[in-house]
């Protein structure tokens, strides 16, 4: 049973999302990694706040993670209402380039996990170039189709096998999160799903202007980069979010006052 978290949470909707600033976050997972604690964690956006509410498994594996991160600005913005002032966003690239330029300094190895092989290649350039000194312990470019039983305890194993204190996960949501809730008590080391920051930072995909993001528009950003895929899910997910933040808002900042206070991890002020 998951042990309730020494940090300070807020219930957005039905998920618990973590109300740390971004070098509290980076603190923890160093804490973490060091430590060799086997745990996993949900960067989560709007998306993920609505697939919860539709799909149980999804729902679970955001509950049993050990931390649940702010990335989109509406999260931050929640989470600011609720009393956490100092709320910043938590992203998947951000947080991964900072771990990642924090690793030799730490003693700890990074594993990539998921996205194509040329991409990972490239990665692996890239952040060698960029963080000298940062040991790669691995990667793998998993096929796109389900795996079987077989090949997942083999993959499970060269992770393990490679001693990697953090593993960089990169699927796409909600597959990320499901896979890393699946094996959550077979893979030894902090599990992080980044969504497409790999493909960010080796510049496959361009991301939005700071200004952009802090607006909290990469939404619209996206949008226009990628109109046919993406138009459908933002018609949904957008108003769906706003629908369901607003109807457990009142609850919900009441239940996260309590539960905050009552674990000695108060709002601040």
């Amino acid at each position: 049973m998951k042990q309730p978290p020494q940090y300070r949470v807020g219930r957005i909707a039905s998920t618990d999302v973590a109300a740390l600033t971004f070098q509290e976050t980076v603190h923890t997972l160093e804490q973490w990694a060091v430590g060799r604690k086997d745990s996993y964690v949900c960067i989560c956006n709007t998306h993920s706040i609505v697939t919860a509410g539709n799909q149980p498994e999804f729902h679970e594996a955001l509950t049993q993670a050990d931390l649940c991160t702010p990335d989109g600005m509406p999260l931050v913005w929640a989470l600011k209402l609720y009393g956490f002032e100092r709320q910043d966003r938590v992203d998947g690239p951000s947080l991964m380039l900072k771990l990642c330029e924090r690793a030799p300094q730490m003693g700890v190895s990074v594993y990539f996990y998921g996205s194509t092989p040329d991409t990972l290649d490239s990665l692996k350039d890239r952040i060698g170039q960029d963080y000298p000194g940062i040991r790669i312990a691995g990667s793998f470019s998993p096929p796109f189709r389900e795996l079987q039983p077989a090949e997942e305890k083999r993959i499970v194993e060269e992770i393990n096998a490679s001693g990697a204190h953090i593993i960089f996960v990169s699927l796409g949501c909600p597959k990320q999160e499901i896979w890393m809730h699946r094996n959550k008590d077979r893979i030894r080391g902090v599990m992080i799903g980044v969504g497409a920051a790999f493909d960010y930072i080796t510049g496959k995909v361009r991301r939005p202007p700071l200004t952009v993001q802090r607006l909290g528009l990469e939404w619209l950003y996206r949008l226009l980069c990628e109109p046919k895929r993406l138009w459908k899910r933002y018609a949904y997910n957008n108003p769906m979010y706003i629908y369901r933040f607003l109807k457990s808002y009142r609850h919900n900042k009441r239940l996260t006052l309590y539960h905050n206070r009552h674990t000695g991890r108060g709002i601040e002020k």
